[in-house]
């Protein structure tokens, strides 16, 4: 009998042994692809409703509850809000302006999507179940194929033919070029140690055992968890989610680089950017969160699969907290934070883990402190700076009798 934690393995094996030998390797890719274009889309649109009803939550307001199945009083909680939107999509005209270039114009959100499956095709969602195990170059694929999402901002940004498009597409390109550099620094110290560039084996790394109850995950050292917030912070910025979404500010740029976007092109633009937001989040799952490994060794018995998925979704989940937490950064902040902070720290990371490393003879009531203080002095110094410049706020109202602070700069 098949165990649950491999039975999409089996069921794929089983599937493809159904065809001719020679016909074999082209069936298990699509079972593959196949799967992933309908797993993670699926996940998508329920992202979008839980999304939304816990925004509401936050924000003391009525979510998506209305939504269901057609000519019934059944109301699926709101949960058929997904399929109206998409329905919704598929028939709102596509209006592209006169000037624009089609072409580019309509390639734009296709060079966003795909780019982003195949990201997700790398990620090892449980054991032996990585649709393509790139055992030498996994890593470096997935941020080789990510970086085409700036080309795609620009083809959106400037076939459109409007200056806020391409004001916005100017200002994406800028904060994911510059929040590219400290993300996939985070990631080079998981490398160092597990001396490998593929995702499978990085997983695999993290099954061993310590103290006969926890999984070495990554993230339970200081150079783990110190590039795990940094990698965190760089993701989100990477996706374009709040406090970083200001490629799509509304309250400047109209809508950013997808203004002129409507009908289910802009729809794809919505799954792209979802889509790139999983693939972040499993891909810091596998390089510090223990991957598929379970966090304690009596919680083995629970699938793999359900494991990576569950941690996928936590990460998901707390983007939206994020969302509906902090306000919007400006833009000379955002890329103070990426060049002055997180590029200095993500350095100051290669060298802890690097002691770390070479330090594996020590106790570790000696690796630890030293880690941290290591940590901790580049912290502070770069913190001062930011204190500096940006001091705490002063707010009034128009019916405050005290006087407003003297401006030292007059």
């Amino acid at each position: 009998m098949t165990s649950p934690d491999q039975i999409f393995v089996s069921a794929k094996e089983w599937l493809v042994a159904l065809f001719p030998a020679a016909l074999q390797p082209m069936v298990g890719a699509l079972v593959s692809i196949a799967a992933i274009v309908a797993v993670y889309p699926a996940i998508f649109a329920l992202t979008t409703v839980v999304e939304r009803k816990l925004l509401a939550r936050f924000q003391n307001r009525p979510g998506p509850n209305r939504v269901g199945i057609p000519f019934t009083k059944i109301r699926l909680a709101g949960f058929g809000q997904f399929a109206a939107d998409g329905i919704k999509s598929l028939t709102k005209e596509d209006i592209v302006p006169r000037d624009a270039d089609r072409v580019v114009h309509f390639a734009a959100p296709i060079v966003l999507v795909v780019p982003a499956l195949l990201a997700l095709s790398v990620l090892p969602v449980g054991r032996n179940m990585a649709a393509l195990d790139l055992r030498e170059t996994g890593l470096l694929f997935f941020f080789a194929i990510g970086a085409s999402t700036e080309l795609s901002v620009f083809m959106a940004g400037w076939s459109s033919r409007n200056k806020y498009s391409l004001l916005g597409a100017m200002r994406g390109i800028a904060q994911m070029l510059a929040y590219e550099i400290p993300l996939i620094l985070s990631s080079i110290p998981v490398v160092m140690i597990a001396g490998s560039l593929s995702l499978v084996s990085i997983a695999e790394r993290q099954s061993a055992v310590q103290w006969g109850v926890f999984h070495s995950w990554h993230v339970f050292t200081p150079w783990g968890l110190a590039g795990f917030l940094l990698f965190l912070v760089a993701a989100c910025a990477e996706s374009n989610r709040t406090p970083f979404d200001l490629p799509e500010a509304e309250s400047e740029l109209v809508a950013g680089y997808f203004t002129e976007y409507s009908g289910f092109k802009f729809a794809l633009f919505f799954l792209g950017e979802y889509l790139g937001l999983f693939a972040v989040a499993g891909v810091a799952t596998t390089l510090f969160l223990g991957g598929w490994n379970a966090p304690f060794t009596f919680l083995d018995w629970i699938p793999s699969w359900m494991w990576f998925f569950g941690k996928l979704g936590s990460l998901v989940l707390f983007s939206v907290w994020l969302r509906a937490t902090l306000p919007r950064l400006r833009v000379d902040q955002l890329m103070d934070v990426a060049w002055k902070y997180l590029l200095p720290m993500s350095l100051a990371n290669l060298v802890v883990a690097g002691l770390w490393h070479f330090t594996a003879a020590w106790p570790a009531a000696l690796r630890w402190p030293l880690s941290l203080a290591l940590l901790a002095a580049p912290h502070l110094l770069l913190g001062r700076g930011f204190q500096k410049r940006f001091g705490p706020r002063v707010y009034r109202y128009a019916a405050d009798p005290r006087p407003a602070p003297a401006n030292p700069a007059a």
